[in-house]
């Protein structure tokens, strides 16, 4: 129950580059110095992840029509998507549309009053699907395509973990962490944006580690080849060998594409991962010993990435906004002609009106500053220092299954505390690895979490709440899970170790589990005493 140690470029065995030095060129030297030597999983190891990933699934699915009711922002991303599956793009709503909803018998649409809207459609194209095969008129309907997103997704965080730590223990823990956490299982069981988002950017992450096992080990064929043929050594290559078809890359681009296309703020992930890529190839003909290694990368590397995840997901990005250009009456759609000579002139009329959409839609973003009772600014979500009310009622004694003088049912949006106050030592211990270590896998995860957490810190005023941390909690998944592996892979040659990191690991993640148990009910709207759920309320800012 260790995590293997990867070759890599910070992290290489002195043996490989030793190798390398000496003009060894053989394929699993090659492999091995580029840290992607093939390992396979054990016959058995990938139960546990797979029961794992049909709990998280039995956790979003079950009783998912409960609440009936319009919950939170529901009301904005349940009638988009119904707009969509019956108009194709948002239209407005009268006020007593909720309750009309909630009957079963959505109405009040506007169908000459187009919707201002500000964020792009795919993840409210997403739960119209849902809608689409289970039905507009029941929460169901408009809630599945989050849940079975919200389980796909551990299953992606199971298989990231594969990829980065080449451990099932690794895997199975990330699987865990992620199934029985809150603030993921909360947005998976509600007609919301965030799990859409998380999902597409988690692809994105796993799309090109996928890319640079490929790459990787393409360019080590293509280096071995080329020495077999020149008497083991490294013959002259002014610009080195390619790294052939990066169809993987390509992937990502359109899972970048997809992010955006459900929150622009998948922008500051899509640049971190986009240098990642090409830092990548950097190191990869470093390592091998190929001349000019930046320059070539930064040309034959870096130019191909810019096409294949920016251009091919700026395509993907246009395609989402398909309803908004088929359509004749949508917000903004007829802006061009009715503004002349305003607006980037050089763009087509479609185009400088979605523009104009987007430079309004940015500028309500940038400037949101709307008091809310349960705001929150980035520094207080690690802490849980905010977590987010969705629903609250309050049956009484006969009433919706209160068998008490007072009860309490609500979905009190918040992480499992036993894993995000866990993710502040997590952060540390993988910023102490990379630094020392110079272990690449941290390096990636603290990457991709940084772009998507210390961007909100450029704008203090702004509303935010806790739930806009779900875009980047599962690289704080990975890196806690992979800090857990070190307590098991650190006790190497000591018996007395090696049952210390194991009681250790144990421990905390019953006590992860003990906890998940304590907060379902205010996870998934259960009907318990009022003193039952106030006893959930540690702090006063919780409440």
């Amino acid at each position: 129950m260790k995590i293997p140690k990867l070759s890599s470029p910070e992290a290489s065995t002195e043996s490989s580059q030793a190798a390398v030095r000496a003009g060894r060129y053989g394929l699993d030297s090659l492999l091995d110095a580029l840290a992607v030597a093939y390992i396979r999983a054990p016959r058995w190891g990938w139960v546990a992840p797979t029961l794992i990933v049909l709990l998280a699934g039995v956790l979003r699915f079950y009783n998912l029509a409960h609440p009936n009711a319009i919950v939170f922002d529901e009301t904005y991303y349940a009638k988009d998507a119904y707009s969509y599956v019956h108009y194709g793009y948002e239209l407005s709503w009268t006020k007593d549309a909720n309750a009309s909803f909630v009957a079963g018998h959505p109405s009040g649409i506007l169908p000459d009053s187009p919707e201002y809207v500000v964020h792009p459609p795919l993840g409210k194209w997403m739960i119209a699907a849902g809608m689409a095969i289970f039905g507009d008129n029941n929460p169901f309907g408009w809630r599945v395509s989050a849940a079975v997103i919200g389980t796909l997704s551990v299953a992606l965080i199971a298989y990231a973990a594969w990829l980065l730590f080449r451990s099932v223990t690794v895997s199975t823990i990330a699987a865990l962490l992620a199934a029985v956490d809150g603030l993921m299982l909360v947005e998976s069981r509600l007609a919301l944006l965030d799990i859409f988002q998380m999902f597409w950017i988690l692809a994105t992450f796993v799309c090109l580690l996928l890319d640079r096992i490929h790459a990787r080990r393409v360019l080590a064929r293509n280096i071995a080849e080329a020495a077999r043929q020149y008497r083991g050594e490294l013959p002259p290559m002014s610009w080195g060998p390619g790294m052939g078809l990066r169809l993987w890359r390509v992937a990502a681009g359109v899972c970048a594409g997809a992010a955006v296309g459900v929150k622009w703020n998948s922008l500051f992930f899509i640049a971190a991962m986009g240098l990642l890529t090409v830092f990548w190839d950097m190191n990869a003909r470093r390592i091998v010993g190929l001349p000019k290694w930046g320059l070539i990368a930064l040309v034959r590397d870096g130019i191909p990435a810019f096409v294949q995840m920016i251009g091919v997901g700026l395509l993907v990005y246009l395609s989402t906004w398909a309803g908004w250009f088929q359509s004749s009456n949508a917000y903004f759609r007829h802006w061009a002609q009715e503004n002349p000579g305003k607006g980037l002139l050089w763009l087509p009329e479609d185009l400088r009106s979605l523009w104009e959409y987007h430079a309004s839609a940015f500028k309500f973003h940038s400037g949101l500053s709307t008091p809310h009772t349960y705001s929150a600014q980035a520094w207080q979500w690690l802490i849980l220092g905010r977590p987010t009310s969705y629903y609250y009622e309050s049956p009484k004694l006969g009433s919706a299954g209160c068998t008490v003088k007072s009860c309490s049912e609500a979905i009190l949006n918040i992480g499992n505390p036993a894993i995000w106050w866990a993710f502040i030592p997590a952060i540390l211990v993988g910023l102490f690895v990379f630094l020392l270590k110079r272990d690449w896998r941290f390096g990636a995860l603290l990457l991709v979490f940084g772009a998507g957490y210390f961007p909100w810190f450029m704008y203090p005023t702004r509303t935010m709440f806790y739930f806009y941390a779900l875009s980047f909690e599962p690289f704080l998944i990975l890196l806690l899970a992979g800090a857990l592996g070190l307590c098991l892979s650190g006790a190497r040659g000591s018996v007395v170790r090696a049952r210390v990191g194991v009681t250790v690991v144990v421990l905390y993640l019953v006590g992860v589990l003990v906890l998940s148990a304590y907060f379902m009910p205010l996870w998934t709207a259960q009907v318990i005493p009022y003193e039952q759920w106030y006893s959930h309320m540690w702090f006063k800012s919780w409440i």
